[in-house]
């Protein structure tokens, strides 16, 4: 109707630019510029002046308005009335509806992890009522969709309740311990639920519950620290897991000292293996606590392997028997961008600490073994280093020096230029 009226209000005034427009405030109106106001019927009634612009009405205008606005309210009625229909008639059948939604929501699960085992090559496992493990090419479900195609490095898993029931597994930083862990809880859980798993074949005793503590998180607003909110996890497993139960555990005490982070890792290690008799994946960079495969029978010692080539370190992310022997934290810190100045002082340092503990052990002097160390209430003199040890990068040189072709004023040179760079490494020592 707006522009039809508009159209022949325009051909009955000559006005050629008039315009029909409507606001909340005055409704529908005819909108005609200052400089065709000489041509403005007598039957318009002036409502608003603009400034570049006079606004009228008219009565038919007016009637059109209220049909409009009757009609509004008469849809608005009429969709209130369809929608109480429709609230009735869903509240009568109300018990139907959610047994419907329930059983579609359930068919929809199972559509979707059966498409998901065809799509990704799932296994279907066999879940039975012991308390062994074994998973054979296992992966991690989601960051084996998240990785380019075939570059997740799947890896096996054997848990037995006699002899290894608890896993120490220890490995540089980034090469994959916590996402190893992390994946066998995961097929766990799938496996319970009914799902295919992510592996080539897996066999699942049922656990009773799964817990995990990974990561690293505070709760300040309530004066919780997070090696507090660390602590607080822990204890809760302690406290009620069960002979049947799976737990995985990534880096125990690593926010306090590293005496009391040792000491709280080896008795937690110990109270799992001995009064809860529980399926365990403990991940640490400890490898002190490596001691407790000779002494635990249940214990079992896998790491994940690494080579090193031409200076740099190449994870594998595979899970191999054995501890490891290095943490690699200082190439870690190279790949994060850590300024060169920092990495080349904390070799430094490193080397310093590795030689010291080396020249300890050696020399006899009071470094109770491991064992003894914690099974007794006395503690060592010495703080034990957490990484392996390495050779001084001088004895390379020596290696490489050829005798016979060496005249004697040249021995004396090297021996001077080796002499020297002892000097000013022992200068570089931290005090």
């Amino acid at each position: 109707m707006d522009r039809r009226y508009q159209a022949e209000e325009s051909e009955r005034s000559g006005i050629t630019n008039l315009k029909v427009g409507f606001n909340r405030v005055f409704g529908y109106y005819l909108e005609v510029t200052h400089a065709h106001r000489d041509k403005v019927p007598e039957t318009y009634i002036r409502k608003q002046t603009l400034k570049n612009a006079e606004r009228y009405i008219t009565p038919e205008l007016k009637e059109h308005e209220e049909k409009v606005l009757q009609s509004d309210q008469q849809a608005n009625e009429l969709e209130y009335e369809l929608y109480l229909e429709l609230r009735d008639a869903v509240t009568a059948t109300a018990e139907r509806l959610r047994r419907t939604a329930a059983v579609l929501a359930e068919l929809d699960v199972f559509c979707s992890l059966a498409t998901l085992a065809r799509a990704r090559d799932y296994c279907r496992p066999v879940v039975n009522d012991s308390r062994e493990m074994t998973i054979r090419g296992g992966r991690h479900p989601v960051l084996d969709v998240l990785s380019d195609e075939g570059t997740f490095v799947p890896n096996d898993t054997e848990l037995h309740f006699e002899r290894q029931r608890l896993l120490l597994i220890t490995g540089p930083n980034m090469a994959g311990k916590s996402t190893y862990i992390r994946q066998v809880a995961l097929i766990t859980i799938m496996a319970q639920v009914g799902s295919y798993v992510p592996a080539t074949s897996a066999q699942v005793g049922i656990a009773d519950r799964i817990y995990a503590r990974v990561g690293a998180s505070d709760q300040l607003a309530r004066g919780q620290s997070t090696f507090m909110v660390e602590m607080l996890e822990t204890a809760r497993i302690l406290n009620t897991a069960t002979d049947r139960s799976l737990v995985i555990l990534d880096e125990i005490g690593r926010g306090t000292s590293t005496y009391d982070g040792v000491s709280l890792a080896w008795a937690v290690v110990e109270y799992l293996h001995d009064r809860l008799q529980c399926r365990v994946l403990f991940a640490t960079h400890y490898h002190e606590l490596t001691e407790l495969e000779e002494r635990l029978e249940g214990v079992a010692n896998f790491n994940v392997s690494v080579r090193e080539w031409e200076n740099e370190v190449v994870f594998l992310h595979k899970i191999a028997p054995g501890a490891a022997n290095k943490s690699y934290g200082i190439h870690v810190a190279s790949l994060a961008g850590v300024p060169k100045e920092v990495q080349k002082r904390a070799h430094a340092i490193l080397a310093h600490l590795e030689r010291d503990h080396h020249n300890a052990l050696r020399a006899g002097e009071s470094v109770p073994h491991a064992t003894n160390n914690f099974s007794n209430s006395e503690a060592s003199d010495l703080q034990m280093s957490l990484f392996g040890t390495e050779e001084h990068p001088l004895i390379e040189k020596i290696r490489q020096v050829d005798l016979e072709s060496l005249t004697p004023l040249e021995s004396l040179q090297q021996l001077a230029e080796w002499q020297n760079l002892l000097e000013k490494e022992a200068q570089a020592k931290p005090r």
